[in-house]
């Protein structure tokens, strides 16, 4: 799916935005404090089929490109519980936060899911995808390197 045909807002560009997010233990991360190397944030949630789909796709681009690129998966709705034991049963081992208040699918105007941010290491979103697949992945994690 095309995340700016009408569902998700078009943030290709723009700066990652400035909010806060939660460890799986409740405590405050901001968003700020994930810039300063190539991230990839993946948006995802248990009970979405492509979510299911891709996530052991990013496990494995993570376990090759992980030193070079931040990973990062956001779940706006599952209980920190199930956050970890769904990412982690698909062979996650990058960082999960929640989006419990919706701040950061509201800021990126996310009502599609998944989708994932390419972001340059400055915090400049330079890519905004749909679901994924191994390849595509690959390829766009490849571009952030520098």
């Amino acid at each position: 799916q095309d995340p700016t045909i009408g569902t998700n807002a078009a943030v290709q560009g723009e700066a990652l935005p400035a909010v806060e997010l939660e460890d799986g233990n409740g405590n405050a991360i901001a968003t700020v404090d994930l810039i300063g190397q190539p991230l990839i944030v993946n948006v995802w949630f248990s009970t979405c089929g492509p979510c299911k789909k891709e996530l052991p796709e990013f496990a494995a681009v993570h376990a090759d490109l992980g030193d070079e690129i931040r990973f990062v998966g956001v779940n706006p709705i599952d209980t920190p519980e199930t956050n970890r034991s769904f990412a982690e049963e698909r062979g996650v081992s990058y960082e999960l936060l929640r989006d419990p208040e919706g701040a950061f699918t509201d800021a990126v105007g996310i009502t599609a899911f998944p989708v994932t941010l390419f972001v340059s290491a400055d915090g400049t979103i330079v890519r905004q995808t749909g679901e994924l697949d191994e390849a595509e992945l690959r390829t766009y994690a490849e571009e952030l390197i520098p």
